[in-house]
């Protein structure tokens, strides 16, 4: 059996893109591509990551909008510029910025 590959990035972490001009906060992980053949094939084949390593799901932005993106780990950095984050929904999935961990803390899961 094949061993899924661990995540390099964490939940609430701030994250950029290696080549292009955008940024944001992870709010999920899939260890694997999960994402539809369309958006697969979508991707330049040159520029085309590989299925088998993490994949995120962002609340991202860059200069002129907010979006989801769905990003490879082998196309992430860690954003260290401390520089702050407009995108809307953080404030739904995030109870704020922990300057510890360096990463937003996770809203709970309330259960009813």
């Amino acid at each position: 059996m094949k061993e899924m590959p661990s995540a390099k990035f964490r939940i609430g972490q701030v994250v950029k893109h290696r080549f292009f001009p955008f940024r944001g906060v992870i709010f999920d992980v899939d260890p694997v591509f999960s994402n539809t053949e369309e958006w697969w094939n979508a991707i330049p084949a040159e520029v085309r990551p590989r299925r088998d390593q993490p994949f995120y799901h962002l609340l991202a932005e860059n200069e002129d909008t907010e979006y989801q993106a769905y990003v490879s780990e082998q196309n992430l950095l860690s954003d260290d510029s401390g520089e702050p984050l407009r995108h809307p929904e953080i404030k739904d999935r995030f109870d704020g910025f922990d300057k510890k961990l360096n990463a937003f803390r996770p809203r709970q899961s309330r259960h009813h």
